[in-house]
């Protein structure tokens, strides 16, 4: 995770979803290149500074639905959307 100030309540999330929370070194940009680039394609939608409260799940779905159909280098240009399926159905 990004060290910003929206962790701050870090320890509850983590209760709430037991999903544990780990922070990069300080002054270690490289470590957070996924993290970094995700905020970058989110500013495209959300300037910074904004307030969030502004937009309905609905707005916020349909942003996470169009990055999710965004093909990606990493991904050998398939989409998140279809290297999870891809995933998954490898487990099956």
């Amino acid at each position: 995770w990004d060290r910003g100030s929206e962790m701050t309540d870090h320890l509850r999330f983590t209760v709430a979803t037991k999903i544990d929370v780990y922070f990069c070194d300080p002054q270690s940009r490289w470590r957070r290149g996924s993290n970094e680039n995700t905020n970058g394609l989110l500013r495209q939608y959300f300037p910074r500074g904004l307030d969030m409260v502004t937009y309905s799940q609905a707005k916020l779905g349909a942003v996470a639905r169009q990055l999710n159909e965004r093909p990606r280098k990493t991904l050998q240009y398939q989409t998140p959307a279809q290297k999870s399926a891809q995933c998954v159905a490898a487990i099956l």
